[in-house]
C-alpha cells in the first residue's frame, strides 16, 4: 500500500536531491526522511533510489513513481479540497422526494432558505406518495424523503431504521360545494352527515383512509370521482359534482373557488414528517436540509 505521506517525501528526495536536503523541505528530520522512503521500498518492493557518496540517484522504478507522484497527490489534494467543501456545506447535493401537498406548502420555503444560507448545495426534487417514496430512500434513490402516515394506520413501524424528524400535524377538512346545505356551517361538521353524497377521492393512501373514516361513522362512501391531482379534486367540488376530504396542508396553495372548507368531527389528522437514513443524517447538506423543513413547518 502505497501511501501519500510516503510520495511527498519521494518528490522532495528526487527535487533536492538528498534525505537532509528533502528534511529542510519538509520540516522534519534527515532520519524521519529515511525512514519513511526504507518504508516506500517495503511497500513497492524494489530500491527506489541508488546511494552513492553524496550523490543519490533514482532507480528506473524510482522515476516512474515520480512521474505519477504529481498526478496521484494532485488527485489527492482535489479530493481533500472537494470533501472539505462538501463538509462545509460550500458544496454538496440533496435529493429530495416529497408528496405533491408538501412540494407545494413545505419544500418552497425549506430550498429558499436553504440556497440563500449556502448557494453551493444543489437539491434536486422528485414527486412520490409514501410508501412509495420511502422505498426510494432505502434503495439509494432519494437523500431525504417527505412523508406522512395516520396515527394508529398500519406501517408505522416500518419506519424503525430510519431517522424520523417529526414536521407538523396536517388535520383532514371537508370541501363541500359553495351551495351545499352545509356551506355555511360555522362548526363541526360530523363526517355521517356526508354520507349520502357523491364523493371525490384523493389519492390512494388518502382514499383508503377515507374509506376506513367514513366506515367507523357507519357507511361506505359512494366515490364517483378519484384523482391525486388536489386542485382537480377541488375544481371537481366547485363545479358540485360531489364533496371531499382534503389535507389542510393541500389547500394552502390552492384557492377553493366555489367551495367551502368544514372542519370535520371526528378529527382526522396525519403526521408530517421528513425521513432519511442514519448514515446520511450526518451528511452537512442533508441535515441542513432537514432543519430548512422543519423551520418551514414552524412558520
Amino acid at each position: 500500500m502505497i501511501e501519500a505521506r510516503h510520495l511527498r517525501v519521494l518528490r522532495a528526495v528526487a527535487t533536492t536531491g538528498s534525505f537532509s536536503a528533502a528534511g529542510r523541505r519538509l520540516g522534519c528530520t534527515q532520519p524521519a526522511v529515511s525512514q519513511q522512503m526504507k518504508a516506500l521500498e517495503a511497500s513497492v518492493g524494489t530500491p527506489l533510489l541508488v546511494r552513492g557518496g553524496r550523490e543519490m540517484r533514482l532507480t528506473q522504478a524510482g522515476e516512474a513513481l515520480v512521474r505519477h507522484a504529481g498526478g496521484i497527490l494532485a488527485g489527492l489534494t482535489a479530493a481533500e479540497e472537494e470533501v472539505a467543501a462538501i463538509a462545509g456545506l460550500r458544496a454538496g447535493r440533496v435529493r429530495l422526494v416529497s408528496f405533491p401537498s408538501g412540494s407545494s406548502a413545505l419544500v418552497p420555503a425549506a430550498l429558499a432558505a436553504l440556497r440563500a444560507a449556502h448557494p453551493g448545495t444543489r437539491v434536486s426534487l422528485e414527486e412520490a406518495e409514501p410508501p412509495a417514496s420511502v422505498e426510494m430512500l432505502r434503495e439509494g434513490e432519494c437523500d431525504v424523503a417527505l412523508a406522512f402516515r395516520y396515527p394508529g394506520a398500519p406501517g408505522a413501524e416500518e419506519w424503525d431504521d430510519l431517522v424520523v424528524r417529526p414536521l407538523l400535524t396536517d388535520r383532514l377538512v371537508g370541501l363541500v360545494p359553495e351551495r351545499h346545505r352545509l356551506a355555511a356551517r360555522s362548526g363541526p361538521v360530523a363526517i355521517g352527515e356526508l354520507a349520502e353524497e357523491p364523493w371525490i377521492a384523493g389519492c390512494p393512501r388518502c382514499r383508503g383512509r377515507l374509506v376506513e373514516v367514513c366506515a367507523e361513522a357507519g357507511f361506505t362512501p359512494r366515490i364517483d370521482f378519484a384523482t391525486d391531482d388536489y386542485p382537480a379534486v377541488v375544481g371537481l367540488v366547485g363545479a358540485g359534482l360531489g364533496v371531499a376530504v382534503l389535507p389542510q396542508l393541500a389547500l394552502e396553495s390552492v384557492r377553493p373557488r366555489h367551495a367551502r372548507v368544514l372542519a370535520l368531527e371526528p378529527a382526522v389528522r396525519r403526521e408530517i414528517v421528513a425521513l432519511t437514513l442514519p448514515d446520511l443524517a450526518q451528511v452537512p447538506a442533508v441535515a441542513a436540509t432537514l432543519r430548512e423543513l422543519g423551520h418551514a413547518a414552524d412558520r
